[in-house]
């Protein structure tokens, strides 16, 4: 992953993206892959970086190690309610209607 933000200019892939603070964010500065406590921030980042192409969905998911539902599920969220929509009490009580989207 590295490596492709270094090659970004050649592979037509952004080295940073604006990320939800309104900074720019960078590969390296992503949550770690190893992560297990998704508060708010490091799941906007990572809708962010998925959105801005410095990270593909599949990229996102395999590194992650998150399904494709939920990280559908992050982007209803973030949709419906901005980032505070991605807090896990108001996942919990919206996620019927984050679903039906």
């Amino acid at each position: 992953m590295a490596t492709r933000a270094l090659d970004s200019l050649h592979n037509g892939f952004p080295d940073s993206v604006i990320g939800p603070l309104g900074t720019p964010l960078t590969l390296a500065q992503l949550p770690p892959a190893d992560t297990r406590r998704w508060v708010v921030r490091r799941k906007a980042e990572v809708l962010a970086a998925i959105r801005g192409g410095l990270l593909t969905r599949s990229e996102a998911c395999g590194r992650y190690r998150i399904s494709e539902e939920e990280l559908q599920l992050w982007e209803r969220a973030h949709d419906c309610a901005g980032v505070p929509g991605l807090r896990v009490t108001r996942v919990q009580v919206y996620r019927p209607v984050f679903e039906r989207k």
